[in-house]
């Protein structure tokens, strides 16, 4: 996952399947975070779940299942990341 310069990566973690989630320090509003598959990306919107950008579909059913059982820590977390403080670790997909 590429980022502009002066962008810290706040946490990275891997739900299984191989997709990797990012949070990160400073990033723009609205609260998000990315998922990254391969060579496909997206940005998962915390408040309503809206998803920007392409995904395989059985990635992205994984990657919203994992959203909707953590939607409150990763709201905690979105905030940790404004304030530059150490995020915490969410449960992967078992």
């Amino acid at each position: 996952m590429e980022r502009e310069q002066g962008v810290d990566l706040g946490r990275t973690q891997q739900i299984p399947f191989g997709i990797v989630i990012a949070m990160y320090f400073g990033d723009h509003n609205p609260p998000h975070f990315h998922a990254k598959y391969g060579e496909y990306e997206i940005s998962v919107d915390i408040a309503d779940g809206v998803v920007s950008g392409r995904f395989p579909r059985r990635a992205l059913k994984h990657v919203m299942e994992w959203y909707e059982l953590h939607k409150a820590e990763l709201e905690e977390n979105w905030q940790l990341a404004q304030e530059r403080k150490p995020l915490i670790a969410i449960s992967p997909l078992e």
